[in-house]
């Protein structure tokens, strides 16, 4: 019996560790996609480069749920986006709008970027 625990025990850290290692992949993917580097997302959600590239690379397999949403939000997507492990069905046709995408970069500038982006944007819809 306490054999079949062991290899029980052993089953479920394989199993955990290839979970994290694929989250970190779609996490990695995800954050591609959204055009961010991994210092930029990192500092979007509070967090380190490195700790960014360890998610990343599934050597980190404790994620906080509240980290978990912070980087789907940052990125855009839905929480069950990053985490599920089947996700083909429940991915959007092709990448977010060039335009959704780009609002949701300004969004992440600091306040005083934000409202001079605004200003041009401004500026060139009345040139119009």
């Amino acid at each position: 019996m306490a054999a079949d625990l062991n290899v029980l025990e052993f089953q479920a850290m394989v199993d955990q560790k290839k979970y994290f290692q694929e989250l970190g992949t779609r996490l990695a993917a995800l954050r591609k996609e959204a055009g961010l580097t991994q210092a930029q997302l990192g500092q979007s959600v509070g967090l380190s480069q490195q700790m960014i590239a360890d998610y990343e690379s599934g050597t980190r397999q404790h994620i906080p749920l509240c980290r978990l949403i912070s980087l789907a939000e940052a990125l855009g997507v839905e929480l069950n986006l990053l985490v599920a492990e089947n996700v083909e069905g429940q991915r959007k046709r092709g990448p977010a709008p060039r335009v959704q995408q780009l609002v949701e970069r300004i969004h992440r500038l600091p306040k005083p970027r934000q409202k001079f982006v605004e200003e041009m944007l401004e500026n060139a819809l009345q040139a119009r």
